[in-house]
């Protein structure tokens, strides 16, 4: 359906266009986060994905311009989650005939992981949780060895719960484990994040960041 004339011309406001283009980047970032969560696109390849987009969007002098090529970019990512969808098998019903998701599957294991490090910081200074010891710990938990990918998602997910853990490879290991590590002081005064909680916050925060890499300074107009 067209709503303009093919030969109308609109003046419209640089805030309306800058709105826009904020609206933009939260669908951007909204679809990062599905692709990044449902290990559809990852690591290196997600990116390479966005640094292609922001280098692109920040080369445009249009401001139009900018915002055709970010929605060219957001509909490159609804094109890999398609593809996901067509190829990923169907969930399998719960006992309560109720599906769950990847993500809830993540969430309850970083949680188990935390509560579980913090027992093993009992009369420690420090701690640490390799991947290796995370994969045995969750398969004590659920009768079957998650794979290395979901250990680290998980890992990953409870340094996001948690503020007092930090994830990051173990040093002068050349297979380079992943690791959690923790301070046990910091650790007994930490509590797990509900993640839900402070999504606005964090989406907020990923916003200005775009915002600062598509234009040359937070707050520039278009």
């Amino acid at each position: 359906m067209d709503i303009f004339q093919t030969d109308e011309i609109l003046e419209i406001p640089a805030s309306e266009l800058q709105a826009l283009f904020k609206d933009l980047i939260q669908v951007y970032d909204t679809l990062n986060e599905v692709l990044k969560d449902n290990g559809i696109l990852r690591g290196r390849e997600l990116a390479k994905m966005n640094i292609e987009a922001s280098h692109a969007v920040e080369a445009e002098k249009s401001p139009i311009g900018k915002l055709l090529l970010l929605n060219a970019h957001i509909k490159k990512e609804i094109w890999h989650i398609r593809n996901a969808l067509k190829t990923r098998p169907a969930s399998a019903p719960t006992e309560e005939g109720k599906i769950r998701q990847a993500i809830t599957k993540i969430q309850l294991r970083a949680t188990a992981i935390v509560e579980h490090v913090k027992i093993i910081a009992e009369g420690r200074k420090e701690v640490a949780f390799t991947s290796c010891q995370a994969r045995d710990f969750l398969s004590g938990r659920e009768g079957k060895t998650p794979s290395r990918r979901d250990t680290i998602r998980a890992l990953k997910r409870a340094e996001k719960i948690c503020p007092a853990l930090a994830c990051g490879h173990t040093p002068n290991d050349g297979r380079q484990t992943t690791r959690l590590t923790a301070t046990v002081d910091d650790l007994k005064r930490s509590d797990i994040i509900k993640i839900e909680r402070n999504c606005d916050t964090r989406q907020r925060s990923r916003i200005d960041e775009l915002r600062i890499i598509f234009f040359k300074e937070p707050g520039s107009c278009v």
